[in-house]
């Protein structure tokens, strides 16, 4: 790859430095003045209809940015990534994300490898194994058929799996459930698997090397409460035959370490693998969500991967000005670098998205929580954003009063569907349309505030005007979509990887590597043997460490 473009020394960049200074943001008197506003801004990107006339752009504006964008070559460095070269610089690797949703006919050779053929060849293999766990082919130690998935891996294994299958639940098949263990602390194996009969419990252990510490550590404790439950029930002997057995229909693997799967005792004939070009916040699309293909079933999961790949040829053929995931990413360099922007939040009005946020969280900082440009030069421009969110209602009491009132600049995405999964009414009341009044009410507010002179009009006393003003101008983009299917849910997340690469892009980071995760995870490895009591270990950390350790040790029952 060439070396990044340093987008504060181009003139697009000083373009928008003085577009900024002369700008006098004033959404009422805009839309006043433009007629058209709502439908110049306005988009469609697949199911996805878009509107960003309340952000804080002009026509020059959003002219300047894509100027911005052509000349830090986001189109060159977009059809790199989707040929295959190497643009993770640090670890030398392709980005094939977008591989794993391309169709059965699709061409793709990347390093020599057909990649389209592995990709379809793991997806055949789990949708087969999918169908025998919801037929109830598949079945446990004992013969009965499958109740409960448990999905055992952490950041991208978890994340995306989770988040998916809380979204697309009115799809799940009755009878069939999914839990998800990801956090170290031995409480969250204990209340996941409890009240579960082994019986009919499947574990699903996602970890692409089989050594990460969190899953493997999770994954044997998951074990041991299968062995010992089984055996308790009488399910089991207790020979290491019976444990074996039980082992290998209880556990079946996401890796490519099949060594190390079979050493565990899953049966590498059910180990789903994946590839170094896929990173693991974004591998939800590939063999990491197979417990959304059992829950969901295959139809439904080719449904989800064609709602990304409409999103890819978007982002990959449209024309600049009507490139979607290039225009909000382009806008969010906007907030950051020349609003002095430091978070945005995701507002999802669909309960059934309760866990978007989050997942967007590892995404987008993870990606572009970077100081270090992919040449190795300090970055010239503040990067990253901190990502954070709530759905619907529940946010507004909580955090609104800060995005509306506050001193600091949040942009907002509120994302909704016209039509919901569970249709309910309060009376004569559509429960949905309240909800999405709400929705419609708050972006609105937020753009427009109320002034002064309104609230003196309701009668206000004169000592509570000032705090009943809302200066309003508060950017925010609205999503719609028809319904939450799962072809929405890959084109929301596909969009939102797309705007995170085309930042990614304009402030020169490799956006696909995570060094900054593993200091600390190396540091642990060093630290555990103080923690268990080795003093030598205890005695060559800081001073604070130290004290911290000797506390612990000292009031540990």
């Amino acid at each position: 790859m060439t070396k990044p473009v340093d987008a504060t020394t181009t003139d697009a960049w000083a373009e928008l430095a003085q577009l900024k200074q002369n700008l006098e943001p004033d959404l009422r008197a805009w839309f006043a003045a433009e007629p058209k506003r709502a439908a110049d801004f306005s988009f469609q990107l697949a199911d996805l209809h878009v509107d960003l006339s309340k952000n804080l752009i002009n026509h020059d504006v959003v002219a300047a940015l894509l100027r911005l964008a052509e000349q830090v070559d986001v189109a060159g460095r977009r059809d790199a990534m989707f040929a295959g070269e190497h643009i993770n610089v640090t670890e030398d690797r392709a980005v094939l994300h977008t591989a794993l949703r391309l169709p059965k006919d699709a061409e793709l050779t990347v390093d020599g490898q057909d990649v389209v053929a592995d990709v379809h060849e793991v997806l055949d293999r789990m949708y087969e194994f999918a169908d025998k766990v919801r037929s109830g082919e598949w079945v446990g130690v004992t013969g009965k058929r499958i109740e409960t998935v448990v999905n055992i891996g952490i950041g991208g294994s978890d994340l995306g799996p989770v988040m998916v299958y809380e979204a697309l639940l009115p799809y799940k098949q009755d009878g069939l459930e999914c839990r998800f263990i990801s956090n170290i602390d031995p409480a969250d194996v204990a209340e996941t698997t409890r009240g579960l009969d082994p019986e009919t419990t499947l574990f699903i252990v996602a970890s692409k090397t089989f050594t990460t510490l969190e899953t493997l550590t999770n994954a044997r404790m998951a074990r041991s409460w299968l062995l010992r439950t089984l055996a308790d029930d009488g399910a089991i002997d207790g020979t290491d035959a019976s444990k074996a057995d039980a082992i290998a229909k209880h556990f079946v693997a996401v890796s490519t370490a099949l060594d190390k799967v079979e050493e565990f005792g899953i049966d590498p004939v059910n180990a789903f693998g994946f590839w170094n070009w896929v990173g693991g916040r974004y591998s939800v699309d590939s063999a990491v969500g197979l417990p959304v293909a059992i829950a969901i079933g295959p139809a439904n999961f080719r449904d989800f991967l064609a709602g990304f790949h409409a999103v890819d040829e978007h982002f990959r053929t449209e024309a600049p000005g009507t490139n979607v995931p290039l225009l909000m990413g382009l806008l969010n360099i906007w907030y950051v670098n020349f609003f002095d922007a430091h978070s945005h939040a995701v507002l999802p009005y669909a309960q059934y998205l309760h866990r978007f946020a989050a997942y967007l969280q590892q995404l987008t900082m993870e990606s572009n929580g970077k100081s270090v440009r992919s040449d190795g030069t300090p970055v010239t421009s503040q990067t990253g954003e901190i990502f954070w969110g709530e759905p619907g209602t529940n946010g507004q009491h909580a955090f609104y009063q800060l995005i509306h009132q506050g001193t600091r600049l949040i942009p907002a995405d509120f994302i909704a569907v016209a039509n919901p999964a569970n249709p309910v009414k309060d009376g004569e009341t559509d429960v949905h349309g309240l909800f999405l009044a709400n929705f419609f009410a708050q972006t609105a507010a937020l753009a427009f505030g109320k002034t002064e002179a309104e609230v003196r009009a309701e009668g206000t006393a004169d000592e509570i005007v000032p705090a009943r003003v809302f200066e309003g101008n508060r950017p925010t983009t609205s999503i719609l979509a028809p319904a939450l299917t799962p072809a929405v849910v890959g084109q929301l997340i596909a969009l939102y990887e797309h705007i995170t690469f085309v930042q990614g892009v304009v402030w020169g980071i490799d956006s696909f590597d995570q060094w900054g995760v593993e200091l600390g995870k190396k540091l642990a490895l060093e630290i555990a043997p103080a923690v268990f009591g080795d003093a030598e270990a205890l005695s060559d950390q800081d001073s604070s460490t130290q004290a911290l350790v000797s506390w612990y040790l000292a009031n540990r029952a």
